[in-house]
């Protein structure tokens, strides 16, 4: 159970490194997008600033942790079935499905390296913001930003695996990815406050667990929420993760069965 995930992240860390400038233009390509909201941020006038009073009143602290907390969005959507495509090309799935490893443990597996990458990245969002631009991150309670980042991480990376089902069987057109990535994005309060949206589509925010999960990260890093004061958006996060991690499952075997059935286990 530790040796073979250690093997996948080894494997990946040495795969990542390798591309030196891909790394350094990543790096440079979060600094110039922190920048950019950073200069959006001074365009707000006093009176837009009472939605984000429960965070604290600035714009671009709430729009940084957004970002940075989103990543986990981003990669859980896609780190799942890019793993398996890179998988496929090499001709090595097939042979990794038949060995007695657990399937849970190879998909948990092909995700190590991009989470933990993530994690990394997040950290310098919040450095960088913190000791150049201002951002106050005095008040963090240490605690519930940690539970809040593991459980968005779970939640998160059922959603992919279960894109990731989709991907394997129907190779292109993935619901889930649209859904979670796309709408998440406009409904789910990563640029703008929730109650800057029509009451329907606020309504409709509270059925994403991204919304639960930028709100307690916000909250724990910005004003010093704890574990107690956000046991409602971490309560979510759980009730999401525990109908998410076996539905995911699920469908990832199903997913394998059918692929094997149609001969396309090799294709992507």
């Amino acid at each position: 159970m530790i040796n073979r995930p250690l093997a996948f992240l080894k494997r990946d860390y040495k795969s990542a490194t390798s591309y030196r400038l891909n790394f350094t233009l990543q790096i440079c390509g979060m600094i110039l997008s922190i920048l950019t909201f950073f200069f959006i941020s001074r365009l707000f006038d006093e009176s837009s600033k009472r939605l984000l009073k429960e965070y604290g009143g600035d714009y671009f602290s709430y729009v940084l942790i957004g970002i940075a907390f989103t990543g986990y969005l981003g990669v859980g959507l896609s780190s799942f079935s890019s793993g398996l495509a890179q998988e496929q090309s090499l001709g090595t799935l097939e042979a990794m499905l038949i060995t007695p490893t657990r399937l849970s443990t190879i998909l948990l597996s092909m995700s190590i390296w991009s989470f933990l990458l993530t994690s990394i990245n997040t950290l310098l969002f919040l450095a960088f913001g913190a000791i150049f631009l201002g951002v106050n991150v005095s008040h963090i309670n240490l605690g519930s930003a940690l539970l809040t980042q593991a459980l968005t991480v779970i939640c998160f990376a059922s959603l992919g695996i279960m894109s990731a089902s989709f991907i394997m069987v129907l190779k292109r057109g993935d619901p889930i990815n649209w859904i979670f990535g796309g709408v998440s994005a406009l409904l789910g309060g990563v640029y703008f406050p929730i109650g800057t949206l029509p009451k329907a589509l606020a309504k409709a925010s509270s059925l994403l667990p991204i919304t639960y999960a930028l709100r307690a990260a916000r909250l724990s890093v910005l004003q010093g929420y704890g574990i107690k004061e956000l046991k409602f958006e971490l309560g979510m996060l759980v009730g999401f993760s525990l109908v998410f991690i076996p539905l995911s499952m699920l469908m990832f075997r199903w997913a394998i069965r059918r692929a094997r059935i149609d001969g396309s286990l090799m294709h992507y």
